[in-house]
């Protein structure tokens, strides 16, 4: 079992490794990363899944381990449907971005609550660094004749957390010509890579 265990994580290394181009494959033991998000509404917990969407994984990690994310602000949400961010610190200055990545929507995870994807414009495989929350059963994201919007993970901690960000009071906001954004900020203050072995326990 053993053997098989290892022969299945050289393969998935393999591919990480030709999916990922020139970057750097990270924690690419770990077929189910975990990342903690501390937030100005709570914390946060998601698990990765690396099996169905080596890609997207592997560049969130890379964003992760970075601190590209931190102090980074959810700047579009939407009752029921999405909590988006990553993108913009809290002065609405875009962050550093690298290259797109494919998509992989086609991975049979679905854009049901309390899973993370990609954010990404009209073309397919434009996602670089912006990612969403589903806050709603959003089958209309997921690929039918057309891309979808790749998954890669969930919620495993928190979602009360992403139910209280849903909620967040948004207006039109003038100097960015957006409608959707919380009229009191949400930051993503800290993301972090957990160990491989980490359980979460709640503090009594």
């Amino acid at each position: 079992m053993m053997r098989l265990l290892a022969i299945l994580s050289f393969c998935f290394v393999s591919l990480f490794s030709q999916a990922a181009g020139k970057q750097k494959i990270i924690d690419a033991n770990n077929l189910y990363p975990q990342i903690k998000m501390e937030t100005s509404h709570g914390l946060i917990i998601v698990e990765l899944d690396r099996v169905k969407a080596p890609i997207a994984v592997n560049n969130f990690l890379f964003y992760v381990i970075s601190g590209e994310y931190n102090n980074t602000i959810f700047h579009r949400v939407i009752s029921d449907f999405v909590v988006q961010g990553g993108g913009y610190d809290a002065n609405f200055i875009p962050k550093r971005e690298h290259d797109t990545i494919f998509n992989e929507s086609g991975n049979g995870l679905k854009n049901t609550f309390g899973s993370i994807a990609m954010a990404r414009q009209y073309d397919p495989h434009s996602s670089i660094r912006q990612f969403y929350f589903n806050v709603g059963e959003n089958t209309s994201l997921d690929p039918g004749r057309s891309w979808g919007y790749t998954v890669f993970g969930s919620v495993t901690f928190g979602e009360e957390v992403l139910e209280k960000m849903a909620a967040s009071e948004t207006d039109f906001h003038e100097g960015q010509g957006w409608p959707d954004v919380p009229l009191e900020p949400i930051v993503l203050i800290k993301a972090t890579l957990l160990p491989e072995d980490y359980i979460h326990q709640e503090t009594p």
